[in-house]
């Protein structure tokens, strides 16, 4: 890997799977007239359709872009709030043990509860509508930033304790000098899980009665046999996902540049 980016080596072999993947796809549905799949091709021209219309000019013409944004913001704002209340209570619960001893027992009663469980509890609660997808997400994005952040405070190794001691460190200062940045690499692993696992749920989060993004067009097209549709829905939520990944890990190499594993 070079200093600014991927190696054409590394380029050719991340594109070699989906390359093989898209050839296999084209193998097991060319000429088949009624194949439940359609062939690469009609997806392409579907997803083209939903970006810049002038294929069929229906409904869903040029509608990809509004419905992009839509799930844009349920993911990112639902993500954001699940991490401004993870990480400072992560960080409390793997430092102090009497937050842990009240806290803990109660968050591994309800982690184990899928999100989808929570789907008819969330339309009673916020209504049908955009308030249940973005507090799903939020509940999709919360745990594995959560966990992590815990597992990152509690495992700093207590040599840095001590050699913080020996620099003259005083204990107000502690966290932020030791704790914080020992415990970052294991904070940016749970960031990159909780948007991730906030992609996953969008789906589901809009399935409660939104009239717009991605998950709801999946869901529609679905009713009305328009597998096109929703398999270009299906690739643009996964190059999204994959695009928010890239930011994650880009910021993390830039915050943990001094670490000879992360940098």
């Amino acid at each position: 890997m070079t200093a600014h980016g991927l190696s054409p080596r590394q380029v050719v072999l991340a594109l070699a799977a989906p390359v093989l993947g898209v050839l296999a796809w084209h193998l097991a549905t060319h000429g088949q007239a009624y194949s439940l799949i359609p062939p690469p091709w009609d997806v392409a021209v579907q997803w083209w359709d939903l970006a810049f219309g002038g294929v069929w000019d229906d409904l869903y013409s040029e509608t990809l872009l509004t419905h992009t944004f839509a799930s844009l913001s349920r993911v990112y704002g639902g993500f954001a709030l699940a991490a401004l209340v993870a990480l400072p209570m992560g960080m409390l619960i793997g430092r102090v043990a009497a937050v842990r001893d009240l806290l803990d027992p109660s968050l591994q009663i309800l982690r184990p509860i899928p999100v989808t469980a929570w789907l008819p509890l969330a339309m009673i609660v916020f209504g049908i509508g955009p308030r249940s997808a973005f507090f799903l997400v939020f509940l999709g994005a919360f745990y594995p930033i959560l966990l992590n952040t815990i597992f990152g405070v509690k495992n700093v190794e207590g040599r840095l304790f001590e050699a913080a001691a020996m620099l003259g460190v005083s204990p107000q200062a502690v966290f932020w000098k030791v704790v914080l940045p020992a415990s970052l690499p294991s904070i940016f692993t749970g960031l990159r899980l909780g948007l991730g696992f906030a992609w996953v749920v969008i789906v589901v989060g809009e399935m409660t009665g939104v009239q717009t993004g991605l998950g709801a067009i999946i869901m529609e097209a679905r009713q009305l046999s328009r597998t096109e549709i929703v398999i270009s829905g299906m690739v643009t939520i996964g190059v999204l996902g994959f695009l928010s990944d890239r930011i994650v890990q880009l910021l993390g190499r830039r915050l943990l540049r001094w670490s000879p594993q992360h940098g």
